[in-house]
């Protein structure tokens, strides 16, 4: 477990909380001070270059510094010592406890019900049987990899593309299935091919994530959605040199692999886990929110008013930019119903 250091309070939050109630400031008994806040952010695994997690520890940070918290970083390795990290966070009682990623659906599903006193937070899954003290917030991925195959399928000029992707489970699914259903809406006669990373680090494998990469782009595949986390970058590679193209994921990527990446599917899990945060910290605790693209919550490279000056390739097509806000538009409106694979 590695613990970063704490971000300091700001002044003008403590100089307004001195103020509060009916007395002079600065005369408020010591014992009638809240108590100071804090945060502890959970992983399942280091954060390293894994974009996904680094989002989430911006979302705590920045939740941290406009609450005027202190924030704790606990890195886990694996499933032992994400129970661990929980254990050590429960015993440090901190404001609330965040857990990022299904990985910790196990642990959530008990610990929170053994410790009503405390609040948690579960981004990006929720565990079942949720407990009153759990909040959760979840995303439609799948809206946004519908998009980025829409792209896909007017772009490939092979007409098969892939996905490499770190596990074959429903939930990373929600990058696959739609992806492949958004190419095929514009090109039914579009194929498309799976492979995963699998292993003992799947989301943090770029030498296994190019491997599988290079086997699509020898059989011919020459756009690959890169769902491997950390292992994105082998993919880039990969593409780089067989003259195929990408898609990254969470962030811009774009600038990873210059003329490589066509787009990115975004999630925008710092923003939505920092306002969950602020929310819990003022009250409003429990229940489940979920971000879309009607939120704004995920979305694509292309539908930033900026898309043209974003270093992706998808901004050199106007026709395909055009294509994608109006598909955007109608998922939004409800004239175009995305299949979510967790719902199948």
């Amino acid at each position: 477990m590695r613990i970063t250091p704490a971000l300091a309070g700001t002044a003008a939050l403590f100089a307004l909380a001195a103020c509060g109630g009916g007395g002079e400031a600065g005369t408020t008994p010591a014992s009638e001070n809240p108590p100071a806040k804090s945060i502890i952010l959970i992983t399942p695994n280091p954060v390293g270059t894994n974009s996904f997690l680094q989002l989430g520890v911006k979302g705590a940070e920045a939740a941290a510094k406009d609450l005027g918290a202190s924030f704790k970083l606990y890195e886990s390795k694996d499933p032992t010592s994400i129970a661990q990290n929980v254990d050590a966070a429960v015993r440090a009682k901190p404001t609330v406890i965040v857990g990022i990623s299904f990985s910790f659906d196990d642990v959530f599903s008990t610990v929170p019900k053994q410790h009503p006193g405390q609040q948690f937070l579960q981004v990006d899954s929720c565990a079942k049987d949720q407990a009153p003290n759990l909040a959760c917030v979840s995303f439609k991925e799948h809206e946004a990899a519908y998009l980025a195959g829409v792209e896909a399928g007017l772009l490939t000029a092979s007409g098969q593309i892939g996905v490499v992707a770190a596990l074959d489970t429903p939930f990373i699914h929600r990058w696959i299935d739609p992806f492949f259903a958004g190419a095929r809406s514009v090109k039914p006669e579009v194929t498309g091919t799976p492979l995963y990373v699998g292993g003992n680090n799947p989301f943090s494998d770029p030498a296994r994530a190019k491997s599988q990469a290079q086997t699509l782009t020898g059989r011919g595949v020459d756009v690959i959605a890169a769902a491997a986390s950390g292992g994105n970058q082998g993919v880039f590679e990969a593409v780089a040199a067989s003259g195929g193209k990408a898609f990254g994921v969470d962030v811009n990527q774009c600038a990873q692999s210059p003329g490589n990446v066509i787009d990115n599917i975004l999630k925008h899990v710092d923003v939505a886990e920092a306002a969950a945060i602020k929310e819990i910290v003022a009250g409003r605790t429990g229940g489940v929110k979920v971000y879309g693209l009607a939120e704004g919550g995920v979305g694509v490279t292309a539908l930033a008013e900026d898309a043209t000056a974003s270093g992706c390739t998808v901004g050199d097509n106007p026709e395909v930019l055009a294509k994608v806000r109006q598909v955007r538009d109608d998922i939004v409106a409800g004239k175009t119903t995305v299949a979510d694979p967790l719902q199948g």
